[in-house]
């Protein structure tokens, strides 16, 4: 047994905050040829060439591991790492042509640790699983990933998962991932990558689940032939609304009213409790996504930090 007394308090590290965590599981969902693999090279990237990306803090470059089942390493993993400027000394990959990997496999494990990797990128996660286990039986699958957890926790390093969605239509966005719902339920970080209907070159990244902070603002990028992948920035949208191929956002006069909302709660020096500035924002008829929109335009000046236990927003000098 163990007493709650005599557990330590830890923080949690963040490679992007606050949407991917270090020694924690993160998934990134979508639908095949949406996104999720360029953007998975985008954070590579981002790990080896000190260029973070938005509203990352930059890292001292580090190894990362990139496990595909679906793309050619030298036709498309390389190309696009290159494209992407990633350091390819720092970008290894488990050799398993001749024994297939799992995510049971004790080479992840011991691959991190040889090669300090502070993050693994396994596309797609159903390729792993292994031959003999159903994703749709949760006693199955469970382990797996508590187990691929306890890796993450104890080497400090992010694992991040991709993910396709299965073709069930109208079903929420949680419940549209492959497989069994613990497999979404063991991850602390849920990520969507969609494209828009009305802008098929336009993808949008969505925080959908964050239980270690309040959820990041979603975020489009451009994907198309001829600028390639570029960040266009703040977009305000449901994962809901992206998988349905609606795009409901709300009017610029709507953010401008949560903006200036926000400025006024935390006047004068005035500190609240995150979820406080969101109850009040929510009070005057501002969705929360809307809210989140109106945060990032307000930029660095709005500040949101740990204090004891709750999450605290207030305004730099």
């Amino acid at each position: 047994m163990l007493r709650m007394a005599d557990v330590e308090l830890t923080s949690v590290d963040w490679l992007w905050f606050p949407y991917i965590p270090f020694g924690k599981l993160t998934i990134i969902q979508g639908n095949p040829g949406e996104g999720k693999t360029y953007f998975a090279m985008r954070l590579a990237a981002a790990c080896t060439n000190r260029k973070p990306l938005p509203g990352m803090e930059t890292l001292e470059p580090f190894n990362i591991i990139y496990q595909t089942a679906e793309d050619g390493l030298g036709d498309t993993v390389k190309p696009r790492l290159m494209e992407a400027e990633a350091d390819l000394e720092r970008v290894l990959v488990i050799d398993d042509r001749d024994t297939p990997l799992t995510l049971a496999d004790e080479r992840i494990a011991r691959a991190i640790r040889e090669n300090n990797a502070r993050l693994v990128i396994i596309d797609p996660v159903q390729a792993f699983l292994g031959a003999d286990v159903d994703m749709n039986r949760a006693n199955e699958v469970r382990p797996i990933f508590r187990s691929l957890g306890d890796i993450a926790q104890a080497t400090g390093c992010a694992i991040v998962l991709i993910g396709h969605l299965n073709k069930a239509a109208g079903t929420q966005s949680t419940y549209r991932g492959l497989g069994s719902i613990d497999i979404t339920a063991a991850v602390r970080s849920l990520l969507f990558i969609g494209k828009l209907k009305d802008s098929p070159t336009t993808r949008v990244l969505i925080h959908e689940k964050s239980s270690l902070a309040p959820p990041g603002q979603s975020l489009a990028f451009s994907l198309g032939d001829e600028k390639g992948f570029e960040w266009i920035g703040a977009y305000d949208i449901t994962a809901d609304e992206l998988l349905a191929g609606t795009d409901t956002a709300k009017t610029e006069s709507k953010t401008a009213q949560a903006q200036m909302l926000i400025l006024e709660l935390l006047a004068d020096g005035k500190r609240m409790p995150s979820a406080e500035l969101e109850k009040a924002v929510n009070e005057r008829g501002i969705s929360s996504r809307t809210m989140r929109t109106a945060k990032s335009r307000i930029g660095d000046r709005l500040v949101t930090e740990k204090d004891g236990t709750a999450w605290v927003c207030y305004l730099r000098d």
